[in-house]
C-alpha cells in the first residue's frame, strides 16, 4: 500500500495521508516529481513505459518520475524514483524543482540532472521499465505527434529544453 501526504492549493500540509488509487478529499493533492536527465550533446534521457502500467502503457516518457511518498520531500522522491527505475543516482536536496505545475490533484515537480551515462549501464525496475535511450527535441516532438510519447503538451517539452540550456526566460526581483 502506498501513501501520499496531501496538500491544500497552497501546497501546505494538510496532515493527511491518502492510499494509492484511492480517490482524494475534494481541493486535496499530493506531489508528482518528474526527473529530466540531459547528456553533454543536450539529449534527454527517455524511458518507454512497461506494457502493462496503468495510464500510457508502453509509451516513450521523460526519464523517471512518480509520486512522492508520504514523509518524502519533492528532492528526496526525485532521489528515489531516478534510483529505482534507472538505477541513477543524483542529489536534488540543494536545489528547487526547475519547473512546478499545478493540477486539481497534484503538484508536479520537475527536476533536471546532468549525467552523461551509456543507456545500456541502466539498472530498469523490470516491472515499470522497458527501454531507455537518448533523444534529441526533435525526435521527441516527432514521437509525441506519432503518438508513441506521453501526449505533453508541445510548449512544455520545448521550455525543459530550453530551461535546461538555459534559454528560458528569467525573473529576476526587478521583473522583466
Amino acid at each position: 500500500m502506498e501513501l501520499w501526504d496531501l496538500y491544500d492549493s497552497e501546497r501546505r500540509p494538510l496532515e493527511e495521508t491518502a492510499v494509492r488509487g484511492e480517490p482524494l478529499p475534494e481541493g486535496a493533492r499530493h506531489i508528482v516529481v518528474n526527473i529530466c536527465v540531459f547528456n553533454a550533446c543536450g539529449e534527454m534521457l527517455i524511458q518507454r513505459r512497461h506494457p502493462d502500467k496503468v495510464g500510457f502503457p508502453h509509451f516513450w516518457d521523460l526519464s523517471a518520475g512518480g509520486s512522492a511518498l508520504a514523509g518524502e520531500t519533492s528532492a528526496e522522491a526525485a532521489e528515489r524514483e531516478l534510483f529505482e527505475e534507472l538505477g541513477l543516482r543524483a542529489s536534488f536536496s540543494r536545489q528547487a524543482p526547475v519547473l512546478t505545475m499545478t493540477s486539481a490533484d497534484c503538484f508536479y515537480d520537475i527536476f533536471f540532472a546532468d549525467i552523461d551515462v551509456e543507456p545500456d549501464e541502466l539498472v530498469l525496475q523490470a516491472e515499470e521499465v522497458v527501454d531507455a535511450r537518448w533523444a534529441a527535441l526533435p525526435e521527441i516532438l516527432s514521437m509525441t505527434d506519432r503518438g508513441e510519447f506521453i501526449p505533453y503538451r508541445r510548449p512544455l517539452l520545448e521550455l525543459l529544453f530550453e530551461a535546461h540550456r538555459g534559454d528560458a526566460v528569467r525573473f529576476s526581483d526587478e521583473g522583466l
